[in-house]
C-alpha cells in the first residue's frame, strides 16, 4: 500500500479548497491534510482544523491570529499568521503535496517556495502562472516539483494528452461557459450590477472567480496558463464558448482528431485528479447522463461585448511584466466593482489604463514582479477612484 500523501491545503475556506477537504476527509487511506491555510475567514479555518486536524493552521491575516490560537491551541494545533508563515509552512517536512487554491496575486510566494523545496503543486491558482510564468517554468526545470492543474479546463487538456506526444498537438481548445452574460447585447451589459453578474449559470465558485467568467478574463487568464502548462505556442491555443459546460476542453492533434473531456461540472473530478497525481479516483464526480449530452453547442468568444477577453494575446504577444500588471490591474477593478463603485466595462478600462501607464519589464525576475504588481495596484487604483468622482 502507497504511503499517505500529506498535504498543505492553501485556501481551504474557498469553494475549491472545501471541496479539496471532502475528497481528503473522505480518504485517509489516500491523503491526509498536514497544513490549511486562509486569507481571513478564521472561522472557516477553524472548522476545517477541527475537522481534519492538520499540524499547523496560518492565517494570513496576523490581526486574527488571536482568535485562531484561542480555538486551536487546546486542541493541539499549531497556529500561524502573516505571508512569510504562508510561505514557510510549505516547505515542512511533513508536507509532500501542496494545494494552492487561495485567490490571485498572493498564491504566488507560496508556490515559488513549494517549488523550491521540491514540492509538487496541486494548482487552483491561475494567477500563478499568468504573473510569472516564465519564472515558473525556470524554476520547474531546476526542482524535482511537478505542477498538476485543478482547472477544470487545464485538468481536461491533461486527461486528452495522456499517452499521447506533445509534439503532435495542433491546437488546445479551452471552453468556455460564456457567463451569465453570453446572449445579452453590449448595452444591456453595460448596466449590469454585481448582483448580476455574481448568478453563474452552471458553476459554483468564489466571487472574484466568477466576475472573471462574466467579463471571460478568467478565460483570457486560462489561455495564458495553458501555454505554460504545456508548451504549446500561442498561435495554437484558442477558446470556444460551450453553454453547457459538460465539454471542459479538447486538444487537436496533427492527424485532425480531436480529443474532448466530458463529465459533470463538478470540481471535485479535476481536484482529485490533480491530488492523485492524474490516477483515477472512484467516485469522484457523479455519471454524466447521455440525455445531458443530447444537445451540446458551440459559439466563437465575442471580444466586442467581453474585451477583457482580448488580453490574452496580447499579454502572450507583449511577453515581460504584462500579465502581471494586467492581473494587478483586473483584482482591483473587480474589488471595486464587487462593491459597485464601478461599471462592468469600467474593469477593462481600468486594466487598459494600467497597462498604458506601467513601466514595462522584458525580462523580470521575482523581485520585479512583486514592483510590478505594487505599481499597477496603485495605478489601477487611481484610476478607479478617479472615476468614482
Amino acid at each position: 500500500m502507497k504511503d499517505v500523501k500529506r498535504i498543505a491545503v492553501l485556501g481551504v475556506t474557498g469553494s475549491i479548497g472545501q471541496q479539496a477537504s471532502d475528497i481528503i476527509k473522505n480518504h485517509p487511506e489516500r491523503y491526509r491534510a498536514t497544513v490549511l491555510a486562509a486569507g481571513r475567514r478564521v472561522d472557516g479555518l477553524i472548522r476545517a482544523a477541527l475537522e481534519l486536524r492538520p499540524r499547523l493552521a496560518v492565517i494570513a491575516d496576523p490581526v486574527l491570529l488571536p482568535r485562531l490560537r484561542e480555538a486551536l491551541a487546546p486542541e493541539g494545533i499549531e497556529c500561524a499568521a502573516g505571508s512569510e508563515a504562508l510561505a514557510e509552512c510549505v516547505v515542512a517536512d511533513d508536507v509532500d503535496m501542496v494545494l494552492t487554491a487561495t485567490v490571485g496575486y498572493s498564491g504566488l510566494a507560496p508556490t515559488v517556495a513549494a517549488i523550491k523545496a521540491g514540492k509538487d503543486i496541486a494548482l487552483a491558482n491561475k494567477e500563478t502562472l499568468v504573473v510569472a510564468g516564465d519564472l515558473i517554468t525556470r524554476l520547474l526545470a531546476d526542482s524535482p516539483s511537478r505542477i498538476y492543474p485543478v482547472d477544470s479546463e487545464h485538468s481536461a487538456i491533461a486527461q486528452c494528452l495522456a499517452g499521447e506526444d506533445i509534439a503532435t498537438v495542433r491546437r488546445l481548445i479551452v471552453t468556455a461557459s460564456g457567463g451569465p452574460f453570453r446572449t445579452w447585447t453590449k448595452d444591456r451589459i453595460a448596466g449590469v450590477k454585481a448582483a448580476d453578474a455574481l448568478k453563474h449559470p452552471n458553476w459554483s465558485m468564489g466571487a472574484k472567480i466568477t466576475i472573471d467568467s462574466a467579463t471571460m478574463m478568467n478565460k483570457a487568464f486560462e489561455l495564458i496558463e495553458a501555454r505554460h502548462l504545456f508548451g504549446i505556442a500561442p498561435e495554437r491555443i484558442e477558446a470556444v464558448v460551450h453553454p453547457q459546460s459538460i465539454v471542459h476542453s479538447m486538444v487537436e492533434f496533427d492527424d485532425g482528431a480531436i480529443k474532448a473531456q466530458l463529465g459533470v461540472p463538478d470540481m471535485h473530478l479535476p481536484i482529485a485528479y490533480a491530488l492523485g497525481e492524474h490516477s483515477r479516483l472512484g467516485g469522484s464526480a457523479r455519471s454524466l447522463s447521455l440525455a445531458e449530452m443530447a444537445s451540446l453547442t458551440f459559439e466563437l468568444p465575442d471580444a466586442e461585448r467581453f474585451p477583457c477577453f482580448g488580453l490574452a494575446h496580447r499579454c502572450m504577444e507583449r511577453g515581460g511584466n504584462t500579465a502581471c500588471v494586467v492581473n494587478a490591474a483586473n483584482e482591483i477593478a473587480v474589488a471595486a466593482f464587487l462593491e459597485d463603485r464601478i461599471g462592468f466595462y469600467d474593469i477593462y478600462d481600468t486594466i487598459a489604463d494600467a497597462i498604458a501607464r506601467a513601466g514595462f519589464t522584458a525580462e523580470p525576475d521575482y523581485d520585479d514582479f512583486v514592483a510590478s504588481n505594487s505599481e499597477a495596484r496603485a495605478i489601477a487604483s487611481d484610476y478607479v477612484n478617479s472615476i468614482n468622482h
